[in-house]
């Protein structure tokens, strides 16, 4: 009976914070609002933090550093920072080149997706563009926490990560909090862990690329990962034709014929460094990959609205 009365005694808290030029909204349960709104600032100075240390718009993060002594010289960074970096490295390994952290040596000129952009850049151009994009060119020394870009002109950015990461931390620490149940949402990269108050699982909306306030479909899902890429957010017309903002690393073109790539997995970091591969790789190969590894799933929708699932997904 008693476990009855504390169920009814729990509640869902929400807070919605702009950070690293997203939105997030974190959901704790708890059956106490100010311990639960605490719990949830502890989580967002987390997130405030992982950000200074990866963000590209201050001069001094270390992200920066590391950008400012390309072909120049090694920087000494944070152990979190070095780790993060080798991990992206074998993402990168693991998806041929399709995610790359030095995809932010693409000249962002050529590359606005907005009104002003009228025609692609030929291949030529493109390919020229994308010729400093080599994460086998970032070289790590683990005995000194160092990092080096080895050509000048080379860039890092942790925009394919980054978010997920983020929630990863934040969730972990909700947890050692002693946070029992919630969700870290990363505008659209979430992770979930516990139940909801009625002990059923958290029920998660897939986006409908081409209405995305309105989910084609739902999953129930505890203690996994969600991340979505799609050409809805960012994207251009051109020639009647829809081009989408995620830049094949290797053509230095962007990407056509998939609307939205979402991978299902325990890690949202995973879950978010996923997602992008696999809307370069195409829909086959990039299916191959996906039945390939132990507990990722994904489901893809094409550019004439059909949808494919990775083998372990039953679409309700």
């Amino acid at each position: 009976m008693l476990k009855n009365r504390e169920i009814q005694l729990l509640e869902v808290f929400k807070r919605t914070e702009r950070l690293m030029g997203n939105t997030f909204e974190l959901t704790v349960v708890a059956n106490n609002e100010s311990w639960a709104l605490q719990k949830i600032t502890l989580a967002i100075d987390e997130i405030k933090r992982i950000e200074k240390l990866f963000t590209t718009f201050d001069e001094n993060s270390q992200t920066n550093q590391i950008n400012r002594q390309a072909g120049i010289a090694a920087v000494n960074v944070d152990p979190e920072v070095y780790q993060l970096i080798e991990r992206s490295i074998r993402i990168s390994a693991i998806t041929d080149g399709a995610f790359d952290l030095t995809y932010g040596s693409i000249d962002k000129k050529l590359w606005n997706f907005d009104s002003t952009m009228t025609h692609l850049p030929d291949s030529e151009t493109a390919k020229s563009m994308v010729r400093l994009i080599n994460y086998k060119n970032i070289i790590l020394d683990p005995q000194n926490y160092t990092v080096m870009l080895k050509e000048k002109g080379m860039r890092i950015g942790f925009g394919g990560i980054g978010k997920g990461y983020a929630a990863e931390m934040a969730k972990a620490l909700l947890k050692m909090e002693g946070v029992q149940a919630g969700i870290v949402n990363a505008s659209g990269d979430l992770t979930t862990w516990g139940m909801q108050p009625n002990g059923e699982p958290w029920t998660i909306g897939i986006v409908d690329p081409d209405q995305k306030n309105t989910p084609f479909s739902y999953l129930n899902v505890t203690d996994m990962a969600v991340a979505t890429s799609g050409n809805y957010e960012k994207f251009v017309n051109i020639g009647g034709k829809k081009y989408s903002h995620t830049i094949n690393p290797k053509t230095g073109l962007p990407i056509r014929g998939i609307k939205s790539v979402t991978i299902i997995s325990p890690n949202a970091e995973i879950a978010d460094a996923m997602a992008t591969p696999v809307t370069v790789m195409g829909i086959a190969v990039g299916l191959d990959m996906i039945n390939q590894i132990n507990y990722l799933g994904c489901i893809i929708i094409d550019d004439n609205n059909k949808i494919y699932t990775s083998k372990n997904i039953n679409l309700k």
